[in-house]
């Protein structure tokens, strides 16, 4: 649990940042609310009680020292990533803690790896990108998938997901990723990243019931891409979206997520494929559990209490998959998930 730790939580008034706040409290963890938005900070502070608001700016360094002075970690939820993330990092490197974001933005993560790798390595930090339901959840189930094999020839990752009203934040985050591209999409084939225009494909998914066959939009774009490759030897990463999320997403007028409960979830639920292939052998990760955004929280969270707690695999900038033990840590996760390894 918690054991009182102070978690700085950037971007802690956004739709993602209000449920790993309320998971920080539930488990024993302090949280320090902080953005660039003092009001609703404010707001939000004083909707609990021992609520500390800290404004700061990605613009302004000292700010960020001081939203993060005397926590023991910083998670980021605030996008787009491509311009929090850095400043955020380099506040986390100068105060000796650990990062965490939930970046599902391929291009930011794919900044994060390449200009902070060396020096999170030789300084023994621990900087974790995209510790979320994209890029994180998708990371684990494949290396929890691929249990004892250290190569495969390819990785499939199939969201059978029932809805997907994006919040705000999703929206301004892939309207940057898609300018920073030029409007191209990305894959992961022949062991590297290859930004195209071609055509998506429709095809059929064979998801686990209750789900079923369901048409998905093939090489869709998501940050797994990123993630499993960092430190899995995989040369073919392919993802997939159900048809039905795929045109929510794309749809200038789809709401944002609604709450449907009292801890603010929607009623989206999800189910996630993942396959593993090997010669002529396959193993296959399935998770299914509900909103996209609510889940993200538990995953976040408990990466920072592992690592707070020293049950990581290795330092520097690491990707889910590769700084925990990923079977358990998704066990840990069994009140908010339900997941099936088949050999």
């Amino acid at each position: 649990m918690g054991l009182g730790h102070t978690v700085a939580v950037f971007g802690a008034y956004g739709h993602t940042g209000r449920f790993v706040v309320a998971e920080l409290r539930k488990r024993g963890f302090v949280p320090v609310l902080s953005g660039r938005d003092a009001d609703k900070l404010k707001a939000l502070a004083e909707s609990g009680p021992g609520l500390d608001a800290r404004p700061a700016s990605v613009g302004d360094p000292a700010s960020l020292d001081r939203a993060l002075a005397g926590a023991a970690a910083v998670i980021n939820c605030a996008g787009p990533f491509a311009t929090t993330a850095a400043p955020v990092i380099e506040a986390a490197l100068r105060a000796g803690i650990p990062y965490v974001d939930v970046a599902a933005e391929i291009e930011a993560n794919v900044d994060t790896f390449a200009h902070f790798t060396d020096r999170a390595r030789a300084s023994g930090a621990v900087i974790v990108p995209a510790m979320a339901f994209y890029g994180g959840f998708g990371d684990l189930l494949a290396t929890a998938a691929m249990g004892d094999w250290t190569t495969a020839d390819e990785a499939h990752i199939a969201y059978g997901l029932s809805s997907w009203h994006p919040t705000a934040g999703t929206r301004a985050a892939g309207a940057v990723s898609h300018q920073r591209r030029d409007g191209r999409r990305v894959r992961y084939r022949n062991g590297r990243l290859e930004y195209h225009q071609d055509d998506l494909p429709t095809l059929e998914w064979p998801f686990p019931e209750p789900v079923g066959s369901r048409a998905v939009i093939g090489e869709f774009t998501m940050a797994d891409v990123v993630t499993l490759p960092s430190h899995l030897s995989i040369p073919e990463v392919r993802t997939y979206m159900s048809l039905e999320a795929a045109r929510d997403i794309a749809a200038p007028d789809t709401p944002e997520p609604a709450a449907v409960d009292q801890r603010g979830r929607s009623a989206q639920t999800f189910l996630v494929d993942v396959v593993v292939r090997s010669g002529g052998s396959e193993r296959r990760a399935v998770a299914r559990g509900r909103d996209i955004y609510a889940v993200t929280a538990p995953l976040v969270v408990e990466a920072v209490d592992r690592i707070l707690t020293g049950r990581t695999r290795t330092v520097g900038v690491a990707s889910a998959g590769a700084i925990f033990d990923a079977p358990d840590f998704l066990r840990a996760l069994s009140s908010q998930i339900s997941l099936e390894l088949r050999p």
